[in-house]
């Protein structure tokens, strides 16, 4: 497996490891990576070993600075060669990010048949180059299909989704959490790294909130942007009530989306992904600074089928974002309205066109 740098692209990556491991348990699976990815921890602490390779992202801004992107691709390709041919493997799956590029080139010259997973509706730089190697091309979105050439070889499957979210119940959920049955309870992130936008809004959702009779707020900063929320939250509120939780990240964030009403986030293909495998309402703000505006895209998804309501960046405001909430929390059926659409698991046709394919 491989795949890096946020949560985003390596939550897949296991995720289809966990199939191939449940349906065969003797079989030896590595996960190949950099050194500076969220990967060296996620991968070891999902039972995988892995090993790192020379990597680094495209520099869009700074052209001249793309002969070191050049030479560390060339050096990677080097380093995964030599893993490939030490580990033998069958098949080499790759989710996205740059540590794919010297990977799947890698494992393609060496004649190992390789797959590649994209997870946005927009596809990203690196699949849009690897998939001439690849056998398969898996699509989390349908829409990703127009970034595409080569049609035959595309397969929508949605995201892999770790079983947890499709598994978890909300009230068994609440009751690990400490969260009372009954109230409303709403949960905001903004990706892996966090959102300072984000955060400033929540802060002020939260001192409407905070003492409020039968509902919660629940927000993960991000752990760089955790020390300056915490602080502009004490000021905003002198007396933060019970009702009001402010994390640096979720940890178990399977079990907070299990347990809440309405997820407040940023529109990653991942995030977008659990919110409709836990079958919940969302409000999705997606990521101005990101390639090709793909969040936006990712969001409208959801939103174009009634399951999320979209505001971008520059349209978001406390107040207005408060007032939905409101009317969320007294319509219920609005709340049944948009969590209600199924999710089928990618994992599994995932796992049935790896078998097809030998």
């Amino acid at each position: 497996m491989t795949g890096g740098g946020t949560g985003g692209h390596i939550y897949p990556a296991i995720a289809i490891a966990d199939k191939i491991r449940e349906k065969h348990p003797d079989a030896e699976i590595l996960y190949i990576g950099t050194e500076g990815g969220m990967e060296k921890a996620l991968a070891p602490q999902s039972g995988y070993s892995i090993r790192f390779v020379t990597a680094s992202g495209l520099n869009r801004k700074k052209i001249l600075k793309n002969a070191k992107v050049l030479a560390d691709f060339m050096k990677g390709m080097k380093e995964a060669k030599a893993i490939i041919g030490e580990f033998k493997p069958d098949i080499v799956i790759g989710t996205g990010g740059y540590v794919c590029l010297p990977v799947i080139k890698a494992a393609s010259r060496l004649g190992v048949k390789v797959f590649i997973h994209e997870q946005n509706a927009f596809p990203g730089l690196a699949n849009k180059l690897l998939e001439k190697n690849a056998e398969k091309v898996f699509l989390g979105f349908k829409e990703a299909a127009d970034g595409f050439k080569k049609k035959d070889k595309l397969v929508f499957t949605g995201n892999p989704v770790r079983k947890e979210f499709f598994s978890d119940d909300k009230n068994g959920a609440r009751e690990k959490l400490g969260v009372p049955e009954g109230e409303f309870m709403i949960v905001s992130f903004g990706g892996s790294r966090g959102a300072a936008r984000i955060n400033d809004v929540m802060i002020e959702v939260a001192a409407a909130f905070s003492g409020a009779d039968g509902g919660s707020v629940c927000f993960a900063t991000g752990r760089i942007n955790y020390d300056g929320a915490a602080e502009k939250l004490r000021e905003r509120i002198k007396d933060i009530k019970p009702n009001i939780r402010i994390l640096p990240y979720l940890d178990e964030a399977d079990k907070y989306m299990a347990a809440c009403d309405v997820v407040i986030s940023r529109a990653g293909a991942l995030t977008v992904s659990e919110i409709a495998a836990c079958q919940k309402q969302a409000i999705l703000i997606p990521s101005p600074n990101v390639t090709g505006n793909h969040q936006f895209f990712n969001a409208k998804t959801l939103s174009d089928a009634g399951r999320a309501i979209l505001i971008e960046e520059k349209d978001l405001d406390a107040e207005e974002l408060i007032a939905i909430l409101n009317k969320m929390r007294e319509n219920n059926s609005l709340t049944a309205k948009m969590g209600a659409a199924p999710f089928a698991s990618a994992v599994e046709i995932i796992y049935e066109n790896l078998c097809i394919s030998g």
